[in-house]
C-alpha cells in the first residue's frame, strides 16, 4: 500500500470506508469528508468543494439551517430527488480538529416513497369513492348528474360533463368547469364528433386517453369553460341493460396528461355514477307508473250531486300509502229524475293488494251503474263476479245510498251488504242507524239484502262510514273506538255541516288511535242544502 493511501485511511474517519453515501461539511458549507459511495452519487463532489456546487439545492439547504441551529444529532432527516431516485439524508454532528462539521448521511428512500405514494393515492381514492358513494346515494337523476360532475371536477379533471342517451330530440349534457358551477344544457354537436363519445354512449369500451387528441375536438364542444384543453378520456356509465350515458374529463395543457392508473380509477367512479343514475331513472319510471295507476284507484272528489250536498275523507292504514281497502264512488244522475249513487266499500286486506281488488270491483260497479235502480240486482251480479275469481279470502262489504233531492228534502235509499248500518243525524242531535242489513259480497251463493227509504230535512245528515272508524283501538286502555262511542260524539253534531261533520270523525278516530296501527278509514256525509 503507497504511504499516501495509508495516511489517507489515518486521517478518515470510520464512516468513510462505509458503503452508503456519506459526507461532512463544516460552517462555511465546505466538503471536509466524503466517502467513495458519495462521489459516485454526486459525481462532482470531493474534499474542499463547496457544497452548494455539489449537491442538491434541497441538501445545500438543509445543510445551512442545521449548522445555524444548536444541536444537528436532533435535526429532523431531509428528503428529495437525486437524479431519478428519491433520497433520505441524516444529519449528525461531527467535530473534526475542532471544527464543528455536520456528516449527511444518504438513503435510497425512492421504492419506500413509491409504496408511501401508492398508499397515500389509494386512501385518498378510497375516500373519494365513498365520497362518490355518500353523494350519489339519491333517487334523483338530476341530484346524481350533478353530483356527478361536480365530484369529477373537483378531483379528477378541469373539466368534467356527462351526456345522457339520446331520446330522439338529441342528447343533453350536464357540465361542470374549474368554478364548480354545474350547467344542464342540450348537446349541439354529434357525439361522432368528439373522439369515443359515440362509442361510450352505445356501451363500447373506448379509447386510451393518449389516442384522443382534443385539438380535434370542436371548441363550441367545451363550452367556453375550458381555453387550452390538454388530455382527454372518455368513459361509459353502466346502467342496467343500457348504458346510463357517457362521461368525458378533461384536463388542461399545463396538467400531466392521464396516466393508465388515473384511467382506470376514473371508468372505477363511472360505473359507480352509473349504477346511481339507472337506479335513479328506474326509480323515476316505476314511480311514473305508479301514479298513474294510482290516478286510476283513488277515490273521487267529493262534490255536490244535484243539489245534493256531500263530503268525504279517506284515510290509508299506512302512512306512505294513498289508496288500500276502502274506498268510495260517486256518480250524479246526470239528466231526468234519476237518482245519483253514492258507494261506500271495504275489500279485505290492507295495502297494494286490497287496492288492486278495489279497482276491480269499482270498475265492476261501472260497468253496472245502468242497473243502479235496483241496488239488489248490481249487488248480486258483483256477487257473482267474486264467487267467480275462486278465492274464498277475497270479499267485500258495500253499502248503497240512491239519493234524490226534493224540494228542500233529500231522499235517499240505503242498502247494505255486510256492512256497517248507516247513521242519520237528525238536527236536535238524535242519531238513528238505518235498519239495512245483507250478507257480505263473495263468500256465498245466495245474496240476501234489504233495502230502507229514509228522508233527510235541513240540517240532517246521512253519515256512512268504514269499520276502520268503529275498530280503530287505542284510547287509554286499548280498546276500539266503538259504536257508541261515535254515537255519543254524533249526538253533538246536529245541525253541523258535512265537511265539518267527516272532519271531526276522522279527527276523533285518528286522536284514539294515536300513533297506533290502524284499518283503512272512510267516512261520506249526505245533506240536503243549506239555507233552503
Amino acid at each position: 500500500m503507497r504511504s499516501e493511501d495509508t495516511d489517507r485511511e489515518a486521517d478518515e474517519p470510520i464512516w468513510a470506508l462505509a458503503p452508503y453515501p456519506a459526507l461532512a461539511a463544516d460552517g462555511d458549507g465546505v466538503i471536509s469528508q466524503i466517502n467513495d459511495a458519495a462521489r459516485v452519487l454526486f459525481g462532482t463532489a470531493e474534499l474542499g468543494v463547496p457544497l452548494a456546487d455539489a449537491v442538491p439545492d434541497w441538501l445545500h439547504q438543509a445543510h445551512r439551517q442545521i449548522m445555524r441551529g444548536s444541536d444537528a444529532a436532533s435535526a429532523t432527516p431531509v428528503r428529495g430527488p437525486i437524479g431519478e431516485r428519491t433520497f433520505e439524508a441524516h444529519p449528525t454532528r461531527w467535530t473534526d480538529k475542532g471544527v464543528p462539521n455536520t456528516v449527511w448521511w444518504l438513503v435510497d428512500s425512492t421504492d419506500r416513497q413509491s409504496a408511501s405514494d401508492a398508499l397515500r393515492i389509494e386512501r385518498e381514492r378510497a375516500a373519494f369513492l365513498t365520497e362518490v358513494s355518500n353523494d350519489l346515494a339519491s333517487l334523483d337523476v338530476g341530484l346524481c348528474l350533478n353530483a356527478t360532475v361536480r365530484l369529477a371536477a373537483r378531483h379528477l379533471a378541469d373539466l368534467a360533463l356527462v351526456v345522457a342517451p339520446g331520446t330522439g330530440r338529441g342528447y343533453s349534457a350536464v357540465f361542470c368547469g374549474p368554478d364548480g358551477h354545474v350547467v344542464n344544457q342540450d348537446l349541439d354537436i354529434d357525439p361522432g364528433e368528439v373522439p369515443g363519445l359515440a362509442e361510450a354512449l352505445r356501451g363500447f369500451p373506448s379509447a386510451a386517453a393518449h389516442w384522443i387528441d382534443p385539438a380535434t375536438v370542436p371548441e363550441r364542444f367545451f363550452r367556453g369553460l375550458l381555453d387550452t384543453p390538454g388530455s382527454m378520456m372518455v368513459a361509459t356509465l353502466p346502467g342496467a341493460g343500457a348504458p346510463a350515458g357517457a362521461m368525458v374529463l378533461v384536463r388542461r395543457a399545463d396538467r400531466a396528461a392521464y396516466t393508465e392508473s388515473e384511467e382506470a380509477f376514473a371508468r372505477m367512479v363511472a360505473i359507480r355514477a352509473g349504477a346511481a343514475v339507472s337506479a335513479a331513472r328506474l326509480y323515476a319510471e316505476q314511480t311514473s307508473i305508479t301514479e298513474i295507476l294510482m290516478r286510476e284507484l283513488l277515490p273521487p272528489r267529493a262534490r255536490d250531486l244535484d243539489g245534493v250536498e256531500l263530503a268525504a275523507r279517506y284515510r290509508p292504514s299506512g302512512s306512505g300509502e294513498q289508496v288500500g281497502g276502502d274506498f268510495y264512488d260517486l256518480y250524479p244522475a246526470g239528466s231526468g229524475d234519476r237518482e245519483s249513487l253514492v258507494v261506500l266499500g271495504d275489500v279485505c286486506g290492507k295495502g297494494l293488494q286490497a287496492a288492486v281488488l278495489t279497482g276491480k270491483i269499482r270498475n265492476a260497479l261501472q260497468v253496472l251503474l245502468p242497473l243502479a235502480d235496483d241496488h239488489h240486482h248490481v249487488l248480486s251480479r258483483l256477487n257473482q263476479m267474486m264467487l267467480l275469481n275462486g278465492d274464498p279470502t277475497k270479499f267485500v262489504t258495500l253499502v248503497l245510498a240512491s239519493v234524490r233531492r226534493h224540494g228542500e228534502r233529500v231522499r235517499v235509499r240505503l242498502t247494505s251488504a255486510g256492512h256497517p248500518a248507516p247513521l242519520i243525524i237528525r238536527a236536535d242531535g238524535t242519531v238513528e242507524e238505518v235498519p239495512t242489513v245483507g250478507t257480505l259480497i263473495g263468500v256465498m251463493e245466495q245474496l240476501s239484502t234489504d233495502t230502507v227509504t229514509v228522508e233527510l230535512a235541513p240540517g240532517e245528515t246521512c253519515l256512512l262510514h268504514t269499520d276502520g272508524v268503529t275498530e280503530a283501538r287505542g284510547g287509554p286502555n286499548g280498546e276500539m273506538f266503538g259504536e257508541d262511542r261515535l254515537h255519543e260524539e254524533l249526538a253533538r253534531c246536529g245541525g253541523m255541516t258535512p265537511d265539518a261533520l267527516v272532519e271531526h270523525v276522522q279527527m276523533l278516530a285518528s286522536e284514539w288511535v294515536g300513533d297506533g296501527h290502524h284499518d283503512d278509514m272512510a267516512v261520506i256525509a249526505i245533506t240536503p242544502p243549506q239555507g233552503h
